[in-house]
């Protein structure tokens, strides 16, 4: 598991398994950042390359993934302090958490109903609306590809949909959440979990 959820394992193998990803860097050199944000014809978003949770002050804080504006990129002082992850931003429709338990598989549409969850759909739950979605072929079967090169039973994979219907992977979670789309949706995640430790076909 812990292989499995760093970024640039999955981020290779979801491509090498068929499943679109976004442009993607990983650097700890500012011109770096520069030369990408330059050769790519999107905006760029940093997120963590690890865990997204971390303790400050204190207090425990999530970071979320953000878009650079042109002053962040003119002003990239503290980068070099240790590798950042970078992506091409991808247009969303919306987003897709994707459940998968064994060769099951359960696809929630996840609407943003703020300019923040919009960016970052964890950074604003209240604003979200729920609906289930059926999976592209080429997607399922990518995916399972996916969990079988990454020895999984167990993921909660997120997509982008972008306006033409495009499927785009960002990253699976070997030990991701699913209660709260189980209520929303009532898909029977729970149930699946069960049989599949139980060995239910």
């Amino acid at each position: 598991m812990a292989r499995a959820e760093f970024k640039p394992v999955q981020l290779a193998a979801a491509r090498a398994c068929g499943l679109r990803v976004p442009p993607t860097l990983i650097t700890n050199r500012p011109q770096d950042v520069v030369a990408f944000a330059t050769e790519i014809d999107t905006p760029i978003v940093c997120k963590p390359v690890a865990s997204p949770v971390l303790i400050e002050d204190g207090q425990l804080k999530a970071v979320y993934t953000q878009r650079l504006t042109l002053p962040d990129l003119i002003d990239l002082r503290g980068i070099d302090t240790t590798a950042h992850l970078f992506q091409g931003w991808v247009s969303k429709a919306y987003e897709v958490r994707l459940t998968v338990v064994g060769e099951a598989m359960f696809a929630a549409a996840i609407h943003a109903g703020s300019e923040a969850s919009y960016e970052d759909w964890r950074s604003d739950y209240g604003a979200l609306s729920y609906i289930t979605t059926t999976v592209p072929d080429d997607v399922a079967a990518g995916m399972r590809r996916l969990m079988e090169r990454l020895h999984l039973r167990y993921g909660a994979a997120d997509f982008i949909v972008d306006p033409n219907g495009a499927w785009t992977f960002l990253e699976v979670n070997p030990c991701g959440q699913w209660d709260w789309i189980q209520g929303a949706t009532g898909l029977p995640i729970t149930e699946a979990i069960a049989d599949d430790l139980q060995g239910v076909t």
